[in-house]
């Protein structure tokens, strides 16, 4: 296990007109589980990339612990990389293939059946050690995949770069608890990219949520959730997403429209951003607002409003159906204000 620090570390592929990554210092502490989150093309893989060293970084240096490897190749960083899609050795046996780290490196017969078994059981792959690789489904490949970037303890790091995108979505919940079950078990420092936030939230001891190539908010997922920093992370994170509705603070007054929506103290007049969970919308006194429609969900009901002309989503009990047109109250909780897209206050 280990700690993998970025001093100034940033990439770009065209010679610096644009960055894929921006510069960044940040570090990874050991034997901690991440998750690094954001949509498609935010720098994810680019920097998982130059963390394992298939990339190096245009500036900046990398330290693992505190030896620097910013240009040693990653057969010199003991690390463990797993990709986004099956890369396995077809003409061996799921055995051999989880087997082969092992034996490269020289580790004892005995040991090498110990750690086979032990992560082949964990995930499910016990009845399949005597197949050859081939002969298995793309989504059971992976899961093979993921075992033999498991399979060794002695690893500085395991790098998991959307490795669940092929497995089937019935299995994937099993094997999320499995990879933390096998993480607290070797105590590898793990970081595991994806764009699900689900994947993010229910693995991580940390979620790094990434946006244009530079970190917005890191944080435990309840943090993110509940105390998001920047308006990106309270869109991405949540189904739905936050409510992000335009107002106006006048005379310490944040005005919704013609609608005292709270007072706010120790912020410049101007516009802003009122940010409220559909969890955190309550219906009842408050702003009024004018139904659009009703999503039933079963467990819950997804209230659509506006105010000022702008939409509101509420998530209420299923005892709560209004009709679309009718006028509600609606009240908030846990509301912040943002400006320029970054968290500026909380609605009083």
């Amino acid at each position: 296990m280990a700690e993998i620090r970025l001093e100034g570390v940033g990439h770009s592929y065209d010679g610096g007109t644009t960055w894929a990554l921006k510069p960044m210092t940040w570090t990874w502490q050991s034997a901690r589980a991440y998750a690094l989150l954001g949509p498609s093309g935010c720098g994810k893989t680019t920097l998982l990339n130059i963390v394992s060293g298939l990339l190096t970084p245009t500036v900046g240096r990398i330290f693992l612990n505190d030896r620097e490897v910013t240009g040693v190749p990653t057969a010199g960083r003991n690390i463990a990389q797993v990709f986004q899609f099956p890369v396995l050795y077809e003409q061996m046996s799921v055995y051999d293939n989880l087997a082969f780290p092992l034996r490269n490196r020289k580790f004892p017969k005995k040991e090498v059946d110990e750690r086979v078994r032990k992560v082949s059981e964990l995930l499910g792959l016990d009845g399949h050690l005597k197949l050859r690789a081939r002969r298995l489904d793309a989504g059971r490949q992976q899961i093979v995949c993921l075992g033999r970037g498991l399979v060794r303890a002695d690893v500085a790091a395991v790098l998991l770069d959307e490795p669940l995108t092929v497995v089937d979505p019935a299995m994937k919940w099993t094997l999320r608890s499995k990879l933390k079950e096998i993480h607290r078990d070797t105590g590898h420092t793990l970081i595991y990219v994806t764009h699900d936030q689900t994947e993010a939230l229910t693995f991580a001891d940390e979620v790094v949520v990434l946006k244009d190539g530079e970190i917005v908010q890191a944080g435990e997922p309840a943090e993110l959730f509940l105390s998001p920093a920047h308006e990106f992370v309270g869109h991405f994170i949540g189904s739905p997403g936050m409510n992000l509705l335009p107002a106006e603070i006048s005379q310490e007054m944040v005005m919704l429209g013609a609608q005292e929506a709270g007072r706010i103290t120790g912020l410049e007049p101007g516009p802003v951003n009122i940010g409220v969970r559909p969890e955190f919308v309550k219906l009842g006194k408050g702003l009024h607002a004018t139904v659009t429609g009703v999503d039933r969900m079963g467990s819950h009901h997804l209230v659509h409003a506006e105010i000022d002309g702008h939409p509101l989503t509420a998530k209420t009990g299923t005892d709560v159906t209004p009709s679309p047109g009718q006028t509600v109250q609606v009240a908030f909780e846990r509301a912040f204000l943002f400006r320029d897209q970054v968290r500026c206050g909380e609605l009083g």
